[in-house]
């Protein structure tokens, strides 16, 4: 029987990117039916809503969905979110109600990087810390911005990081905080982590202040194997962990909710950054790899990483950012003649 999974569009780079992803998985022999919305900008310059309801009804219903990364409008890239109307990636954890993201970081193959052996997991709280947006001013001038962390939150994160790992066979998780500093918040944040971890005795825990830990990312990120943190630290310490195995052709994104599970591409640009048919397709097919594992496809999500290693390996056919000058298409047509 056939499986169905949501396709969020986002536009721009994602246009080629997803056709291209499309055509290897396919390629490897697996049967997806897609459900394909747009969303973000490209959805609102078509006149529809920035995240349409058939969009959110299709990922509850199916559980799963492949999504490109959503463009904002052109001009507001980095404005902030009351002035630009939001993030419409941060708007859609929020509308599916996706609570954990967790970023696979291991080296590939034939993709140039500072370290080699490395192999961890950065699993990201999302619904709370400075990133639930609470700001105002007091007075002109003054801005004052809400740190909000809760135990229920905290809790329901920590159980599913432990979980995960214990599934995924890892070892240790360390907890990546700022307690020394903020000892309210992160000091609640530290006391679930280590109520939560009582009941997982079989995996090794350690802490680590934020600012220690990137300084060890960046100087022996062997060491780590599954970190757990807040939003803010999790979106800085996960990027600068992209950047250890490689950048955006090694990692991909699995942002978590209860039924539901989006693979998302965190790198995608507009047709004028990134023109037509040149965008690198690895950023969408390997959460597409991790979408395979996850349904049991495991038999082809490993010949799909495989060709995707002989392509880079063999420095063939390579998109411009990777220092090649193939398009799209002929990276994506190359890696499905070295499925075999």
């Amino acid at each position: 029987m056939g499986l169905t999974v949501t396709l969020i569009q986002g536009g721009g780079a994602g246009l080629d990117q997803a056709p291209a992803v499309q055509r290897v998985l396919k390629a490897a022999g697996v049967d997806i039916t897609w459900d394909e919305h747009l969303a973000g900008w490209a959805s609102v310059e078509g006149g529809g809503a920035p995240l349409p309801n058939a969009l959110l009804d299709s990922v509850r219903r199916t559980g799963r969905a492949l999504k490109t990364k959503l463009l904002p409008p052109p001009g507001v890239e980095g404005v902030g979110p009351r002035k630009a109307g939001g993030n419409y990636n941060v708007q859609l954890r929020r509308e599916l109600g996706l609570f954990a993201s967790v970023r696979p970081l291991k080296n590939l193959p034939g993709l140039p990087a500072r370290f080699t052996g490395v192999d961890m997991l950065v699993i990201r709280e999302l619904t709370e810390d400075l990133y639930a947006a609470i700001e105002h001013e007091i007075v002109p001038g003054v801005v004052q911005s809400l740190k909000v962390v809760t135990e229920a939150a905290c809790h329901r994160f920590f159980r599913f990081a432990f979980e995960h790992a214990r599934k995924a066979g890892r070892k240790q998780i360390t907890c990546v905080h700022k307690a020394n500093i903020m000892k309210l918040a992160d000091g609640l944040t530290l006391e679930a982590f280590r109520g939560v971890a009582k009941d997982f005795p079989d995996l090794q825990t350690r802490e680590l202040i934020v600012d220690n830990c990137c300084m060890q990312m960046v100087s022996r990120p062997q060491q780590f194997d599954v970190l757990v943190m807040g939003n803010l630290y999790g979106d800085l310490v996960s990027d600068l962990a992209a950047g250890v195995v490689g950048g955006i052709s090694a990692t991909a994104g699995i942002n978590v909710g209860d039924g539901v599970r989006v693979y998302e591409s965190f790198h995608g640009g507009s047709r004028e950054a990134i023109s037509p048919d040149r965008a690198n397709p690895l950023p969408l097919l390997l959460p597409a790899v991790d979408l395979l594992e996850a349904v049991e496809e495991k038999e082809a999500a490993r010949r799909i990483l495989a060709a995707v290693e002989a392509v880079l390996t063999g420095r063939r056919a390579l998109t411009p950012d990777l220092g090649g000058t193939a398009t799209t298409t002929q990276m994506a047509e190359a890696i499905i003649a070295a499925l075999g």
